[in-house]
């Protein structure tokens, strides 16, 4: 299969980026979508060029590092998965695919496809963990958690901070990333004695970052690869509220 790759190139966060075009031959159907990448990468070097710089680490889908907007979209076109968990057959021979790193302020470029998402370990160290002494590893049994409230909470943990959310929000808003933390903690008894503490830190944080407000428009959930649900933003909403009673 061939494609033309339309990849947004820029030296560090200080210079001025720009588009550049490069053609790929004879790559396999199967061939995972970073697969393809270290390829390019292989016949620029080759050329005497500057390999194009992108994030991985698992490849498996569950570290969030591979994050590229792909052809407008947070990820690229399948749905609820990773870019490292996607195929070349997802796009049509001779076609052109646009690349793209993450745009929004809180998410500097670092260089090409590269961006610093530290905003979010920052978001995480004003609260998103139990600092309380809980004491020794209890028996599976020995805290009565409700089903629904465990895989509730469960489902809010399965997010990866890759920040696709804040990518594909409007207002580059990270209130589903926030939410699903904060989620996590409120559904279980370990975390409630630090509930009202860990939502407004967390919130503060996350305006003091320079994320932009929620609207409701969806396009995080849509566009999340863990398929985390906007139901979080209204719990935490509530558990907001409630901090401040």
């Amino acid at each position: 299969m061939d494609y033309t790759l339309k990849i947004w190139r820029q030296k560090n966060s200080k210079a001025k980026g720009k588009f550049v075009s490069y053609k790929i031959s004879n790559i396999s159907p199967d061939a995972s979508f970073l697969e393809m990448l270290d390829i390019l990468n292989d016949q620029i070097i080759e050329e005497g060029g500057d390999p194009v710089a992108f994030d991985s680490d698992c490849r498996e889908g569950i570290c969030g590092m591979c994050s590229l907007y792909i052809n407008g979209r947070p990820h690229g076109p399948d749905h609820g998965i990773t870019v490292c968990q996607m195929h070349m057959r997802n796009f049509k021979d001779g076609s052109t695919i646009t690349i793209e790193p993450w745009r929004a302020k809180p998410f500097p470029i670092i260089k090409d496809l590269m961006v610093d998402r530290s905003a979010f370990d920052e978001i995480i160290q004003a609260g998103g963990y139990i600092s309380v002494n809980t004491g020794g590893v209890p028996d599976a049994n020995a805290i009565p958690i409700p089903k629904d409230n465990a895989d509730l909470a469960m489902d809010a943990a399965a997010c990866i901070g890759c920040g696709a959310c804040v990518a594909a929000c409007k207002n580059a808003s990270a209130m589903l990333f926030v939410s699903a933390s904060v989620s996590h903690f409120a559904l279980l008894p370990q975390g409630r004695l630090e509930a009202k503490k860990r939502v407004k830190a967390m919130i503060a944080r996350m305006d003091e970052l320079g994320f932009g407000n929620c609207s409701n428009t969806g396009a995080c959930e849509a566009e999340c690869p863990k398929e985390i649900k906007l139901t979080n933003i209204a719990r935490l909403n509530r558990e907001y509220y409630a901090a401040h009673l």
